[in-house]
Parts: C-alpha cells; structure tokens; sequence
C-alpha cells in the first residue's frame, strides 16, 4: 500500500497523526500533514485506512 496527501485540499485538521502518528507527520509552519515515505509498513495500514475515514477534506489518497 502507497499513501500521500493531496496538498492542495488538505486543512490541516490533525486528524490523520492522530489515528497514524507514524505515518503521517505535521509541518510546524501551518500543521498541514505530509508523509516521509509513501510506502505503508503492514502493520500500519489499518491505521492509515482509518484515517483517510476522518480526514474532512478527503486529502489522504491511498493506493493499493
């Protein structure tokens, strides 16, 4: 599984570092999200899935 953030819908609503904290990390300038590695780890994929589900904007795109 890959993930990103489409940049240009995403709020900065935090959502996603809390249900993936090791996936998805905060910028300090504006608390948008951004990933370090597309690539999911299996053991975090649930947790990534669960946050595509709360992000308001639909910024999390998954691709499998």
């Amino acid at each position: 599984m890959h993930v990103r953030i489409d940049e240009n819908i995403c709020q900065g609503h935090t959502l996603c570092s809390f249900a993936a904290p090791n996936v998805f990390l905060l910028r300090e300038e504006d608390g948008h999200a951004y990933v370090l590695d597309s690539r999911v780890p299996p053991d975090q994929e649930a947790a990534v899935r669960r946050a595509a589900l709360t992000c308001p904007e639909l910024a999390i795109v998954i691709e499998d």
